[in-house]
């Protein structure tokens, strides 16, 4: 299987990316059930829903974590089988985590240049010895890291080790690391948990900045309304695995359904 060979070949407000009839089961326990959405070229896409809805479920099944038991992604108009991380990513679909999964000890700059990994060329060999072509790739991937460093106003961090860095400041990092690899679809998993205001409020920018400047399609797991009903183009909410509601958010949020899950109504 592989991918259309252009991004151009999906036009802005085609479906990029369709979930159909996903289900998943650990044992006994059903973690998604027939979830069916779609996400369009160029929108910010949510995924709502109380704790334990299914949501990073659906997330690691889009890019590769989880197997789904039934159903298939369509991703750039390519009908996908069982698919790998690494395959993800080279496809062009990039991830962030709840919980910050960055080299702790490395710098951010080097952290930044590991999301550049699957954009070299060269063999380790010729990187090992850092010399003629392998030297001249590692630039140009240095100019990439550096514009994104800049773009997300981290330049004072370059040298630090992230395990260093402030909460905020590292899930700024894990950001630029997601952003090294260009992708397509940018999955964002609860990206602004455990943050203050200030910290919020810098991050809803940082997404909308990533949106308009790079074209970067995105899908993110929030659970502060007020960010998901600013940022989102479209929401699809879950609920014990299921799909309840669809559409525009102020659709999403008068829906019936969606404000019984949030209001925790028997079911």
């Amino acid at each position: 299987m592989r991918a259309p060979s252009s991004p151009s070949e999906i036009a802005a407000g085609d479906v990029l990316l369709a979930a159909e009839n996903i289900s998943l089961s650990f044992g006994g326990v059903k973690a998604l059930t027939g979830v069916s959405f779609d996400i369009r070229k160029g929108e910010i896409r949510a995924i709502i829903g109380p704790n334990g809805a299914g949501k990073t479920s659906m997330l690691n099944v889009i890019n590769g974590f989880y197997q789904a038991d039934h159903g298939t992604i369509t991703f750039k108009g390519v009908r996908r089988g069982k698919m790998r991380p690494y395959e993800a990513a080279e496809f062009g679909i990039a991830r962030t985590f709840q919980n910050v999964a960055l080299f702790r000890g490395m710098s951010t700059l080097d952290n930044l240049m590991a999301g550049r990994t699957l954009k070299m060329r060269r063999s380790f060999f010729w990187h090992i010895l850092r010399h003629g072509p392998a030297l001249q790739e590692e630039v140009e991937h240095r100019r990439k890291v550096e514009e994104i460093i800049d773009f997300l106003e981290i330049p004072h961090i370059r040298r630090v080790p992230v395990g260093r860095l402030p909460y905020g400041l590292q899930k700024r990092v894990e950001l630029g690391r997601a952003l090294a690899m260009e992708p397509e679809l940018l999955l964002l998993d609860e990206p602004m948990a455990g943050m203050n205001l200030e910290e919020k409020e810098d991050m809803c920018r940082y997404i909308i900045d990533v949106n308009n400047h790079f074209g970067t399609t995105i899908a993110l797991i929030e659970h502060d309304m007020g960010v998901v009903m600013d940022l989102s183009d479209r929401v699809v909410v879950l609920d014990y695995g299921r799909k309840i509601a669809d559409g525009a958010p102020n659709q999403v949020k008068q829906d019936q359904a969606v404000i019984d899950a949030y209001l925790g109504v028997a079911h």
